[in-house]
């Protein structure tokens, strides 16, 4: 079983930047592919990014392209998620979650992701 913990979230203002981690506890995440999920208040779930595994090739939902950038460091066992440009629509409880090594499609798919985390709120000021 695999527990992710996500970090690094909070308030910031309009404009400004925030870099969430995500780490396990209990095994390693360097062989999964890995995403970001975030759900806004009152919004369904939706897709922010993934990177593959095998590739390292990241997928970003069009809402955050050009502004977030997804990472991995697997020495330290973490994922990452930069997001820049902040706007108030980013405000979002912010989970990131795993899934097999293998996938090289399919990121936006929540029910393919085998493990997530408990999440972390980012507010963003206006």
């Amino acid at each position: 079983q695999v527990q992710l913990v996500e970090s690094g979230g909070g308030l910031v203002e309009a404009g400004g930047s925030l870099r969430l981690s995500c780490a396990p506890s209990g095994r390693t995440i360097s062989r999964n592919a890995m995403g970001w999920f975030r759900r806004a208040p009152g919004k369904e779930r939706e897709f922010v990014a993934a990177i593959a595994w095998r590739t390292g090739n990241t997928y970003y939902a069009d809402s955050v392209k050009g502004r977030a950038t997804i990472s991995r460091d697997n020495a330290r066992n973490t994922v990452y998620l930069q997001m820049n440009s902040l706007k108030p629509e980013d405000t979002a409880v912010y989970y990131c979650a795993a899934r097999g090594p293998y996938y090289e499609s399919g990121w936006t798919l929540q029910g393919s992701y085998a493990y997530w985390g408990q999440g972390t709120q980012v507010t963003v000021s206006s």
